[in-house]
């Protein structure tokens, strides 16, 4: 968990200065919550652990970059929900 935290927080500060500049989200399908959810392409910082975890587990990951500022909401997801994400909130995206 923590490998995954400090690789979110060194994303957040190559690419912004404040965490209410980014969104965080938990998925079953990262890639798919990113593009399609969230309008994100190759031209939207975005950063997703490609590794699934317990649901617990990135529950927790969100609920602490939510506690630092990044917007999104918590309680999304469901019990097979596996994997985090997030991306750098631009006029384009959608939260």
């Amino acid at each position: 968990m923590q490998a995954v935290i400090t690789a979110f927080e060194q994303f957040a500060g190559k690419h912004g200065q404040f965490y209410n500049e980014f969104y965080i989200g938990i998925a079953n399908d990262p890639v798919n919550r990113l593009t399609s959810g969230h309008g994100i392409d190759s031209s939207v910082p975005h950063i997703y652990w490609n590794q699934p975890f317990h649901t617990n587990i990135v529950r927790a990951i969100e609920k602490y970059f939510l506690g630092k500022g990044a917007k999104g909401g918590g309680g999304g997801g469901d019990n097979e929900t596996c994997y985090v994400y997030m991306y750098k909130i631009t006029p384009r995206t959608r939260e």
